[in-house]
């Protein structure tokens, strides 16, 4: 029965989460995914400007500034912004 919990553990979960960073990137991707030319180059940009405005604000509420800031809002992202060409 205690065999049983270590599926269920919580410690594991946390080193399974490295690519969650990039989730709000992979969202984005995937919603655009459908769309094909100019609509998907604008609604690509419109999700990621929203996902960098998300992560932004959760920087602020965790009182992270300077480059600190920077770099916590290209992990929560999970890009550099380079998709939006």
């Amino acid at each position: 029965m205690f065999a049983q919990t270590p599926p269920a553990a919580s410690p594991a979960a946390p080193t399974s989460t490295v690519p969650v960073p990039a989730t709000k990137r992979v969202t984005c991707l995937a919603a655009t995914a459908s769309l094909k030319g100019q609509d998907k180059r604008d609604q690509l940009q419109l999700c990621m400007a929203q996902a960098r405005l998300d992560c932004l604000k959760q920087a602020i509420d965790q009182k992270v500034v300077g480059e600190a800031r920077k770099s916590a809002i290209k992990t929560c992202v999970g890009a550099d912004g380079h998709e939006q060409q």
